[in-house]
């Protein structure tokens, strides 16, 4: 996987599917790294340029030191978009990675023609909650965490399965600074002004067990771009695309069919 040197800044991407293709760009959630998405490409359509990344502080790009602000994650993925030429593209962002997709849509519209926005909000929270969360977080490390995210992330026929193993792995082997550092910038965060601005095609994907984002909360945030789409995944949680992968890109599909994004 090839590494982009973006202002100091080293960041692991990867590309797959075609060089030439129109381009779908994938950002992952908090304490997950861009294996996010792997059950859910050998499902898209042929011809389209994949570009997947890890966020500062997650997988194999750089951790800089705690607090993060939401800015500096948006310009990240700005900056790494300029790096590998991509204009027009299809975003897909899920929770954090949405809140990053609302601010790269408004900040570079000539980046982002289609939006989609899972498990996510405009608002994640309270100041409070993520404050309780990093200050546990620094004492016992991530491992304290560690079950209730899985609660919140996965539906209880998911947690009975071995798989949800590796995905507390993931969690858990996330560097403090990483997840404290995004979990600060969610904090501060607040995009419903700038949400309301958008004027471009867009789906909401939400799970019915979905804990962190519940699915009214991507309905208010899908209400704020007129003409936009919803979809619930029924049984899913926060993380559809690992324990829901064909219900999941069959949706993302029908979209990628419906903007022409081929």
């Amino acid at each position: 996987m090839p590494i982009a040197r973006l202002d100091g800044l080293h960041v692991n991407y990867e590309e797959s599917g075609q060089p030439d293709g129109a381009p779908i760009v994938f950002v992952n959630s908090l304490g997950t790294d861009l294996r996010l998405w792997d059950a859910i490409l050998p499902l898209l359509p042929a011809g389209l340029r994949i570009i997947r990344y890890d966020k500062r502080g997650h997988g194999l790009s750089d951790c800089p030191h705690m607090p993060y602000s939401m800015g500096a994650l948006i310009s990240d993925a700005e900056r790494l978009l300029d790096h590998l030429g991509v204009r027009d593209c299809l975003l897909v962002g899920l929770s954090i990675g949405g809140m990053i997709a609302q601010g790269l849509a408004v900040k570079r519209p000539d980046q982002v023609r289609a939006l989609v926005l899972s498990n996510t909000g405009a608002k994640i929270g309270t100041p409070e909650i993520w404050k309780t969360r990093i200050e546990d977080m620094k004492i016992g490390g991530i491992e304290v965490l560690a079950d209730a995210v899985m609660q919140r992330w996965f539906p209880a026929t998911f947690r009975a399965s071995d798989e949800v193993v590796k995905w507390r792995h993931m969690l858990t082997r996330t560097p403090l600074h990483g997840y404290g550092g995004c979990s600060a910038a969610i904090a501060h965060s607040d995009f419903f002004a700038s949400t309301a601005t958008l004027r471009l095609p867009a789906l909401g994907i939400a799970g019915s067990e979905d804990a962190s984002t519940p699915p009214d909360l991507v309905r208010e945030t899908m209400a704020l771009i007129p003409g936009s789409d919803f979809q619930l995944i029924r049984g899913s949680g926060h993380l559809p695309c690992v324990d829901a992968p064909k219900d999941y890109a069959e949706i993302l599909n029908g979209f990628i069919a419906k903007t022409g994004h081929v």
